[in-house]
């Protein structure tokens, strides 16, 4: 597709590079890009692992909005995020956190992705307390731990399923779980589901301990209606919202006070987001942000 862009589109693409890649790597993107994926050394997976496929694809813009969603429902998740995370004051620093530690860990040499596995576990030692509801946490917790790797797997699988540009088969599933279960253990995360039919029935174990917290509802208000989004960008960043919503559970929209449209989320809520993710493909394969070697 980007072979066929005429000269005159080209400055569009480079600027929805920049302004998308600003945001989740910083503002030399290009040198970040090139620190995590051509810094020499072996890494923990091949070029051919579904999980450099999925965590690479545009689809991940939706799952991670997902993932954030479901992980709110978890009481003691979403108060150390509450209280912890600064995630209303610096919305655009915990995004590139986050995108430098997956992006890291699945494409970057072992030694920087050992070294961010250690940088987030010496936070995590510090995250701790009480939740609204007098319930003790801390983040270091193996069973939080858990749930919150187990929300983001099944998250960005359901995401590359239906927004990739390659869907994985059954099993290049399964693999992808796998590969996950790898950066998890190292995470400190016991026994991570290896295969989906462990992820299913992980996520439904986790269904009694969830549920819709003030804190939760306020966060989904945050990323959904209130986000810190240039007014220009806001119709694209609602079809992302509206993309990722549909991906959820139906058991998680009443908690969170979402809709639950099935007609609309299979036809126009998909066919936008569909749109969406293909411009963005188009927008990140632009050669501002150089050549990956790895």
């Amino acid at each position: 597709m980007t072979g066929t862009i005429a000269g005159p589109l080209n400055p569009l693409r480079d600027g929805l590079a920049r302004m998308i890649m600003t945001k989740v790597a910083g503002p030399d993107p290009r040198a970040e890009r090139n620190r995590v994926h051509n810094t020499p050394g072996p890494r923990w997976f091949e070029p051919d692992r579904p999980i450099r496929r999925v965590h690479g694809d545009a689809s991940m813009f939706a799952g991670g909005l997902r993932a954030l969603l479901l992980q709110s429902l978890h009481p003691l998740a979403m108060a150390a995020v509450s209280a912890h995370s600064g995630y209303r004051g610096d919305p655009w620093g915990r995004l590139r956190r986050t995108s430098y530690y997956l992006a890291i860990t699945t494409y970057g040499a072992i030694p920087d992705a050992e070294e961010a596995i250690a940088r987030v576990q010496g936070v995590h030692e510090r995250v701790r307390g009480t939740s609204p509801d007098g319930v003790k946490y801390r983040a270091s917790d193996p069973h939080l731990l858990k749930w919150v790797h187990v929300a983001e797997v099944d998250s960005f699988l359901a995401a590359h399923q239906r927004y990739g540009v390659k869907p994985l088969n059954a099993s290049e599933q399964d693999l992808y779980v796998e590969d996950a279960a790898l950066v998890a253990r190292k995470m400190g995360v016991v026994d991570p589901p290896t295969t989906v039919a462990e992820l299913r029935q992980q996520l439904d174990e986790y269904r009694p301990e969830l549920r819709g917290t003030t804190e939760a509802r306020q966060a989904a208000r945050f990323m959904l209606v209130h986000p810190p989004v240039p007014w220009a960008a806001r119709p694209a960043y609602g079809v992302l919202t509206a993309a990722a919503v549909g991906l959820l559970p139906w058991w998680t929209r009443w908690p969170l006070r979402l809709p639950y449209l099935p007609l609309a989320e299979a036809t126009v809520v998909r066919a936008a987001g569909e749109g969406l993710t293909r411009t963005i493909r188009w927008a990140l394969a632009s050669p501002i942000l150089g050549n990956i070697e790895a």
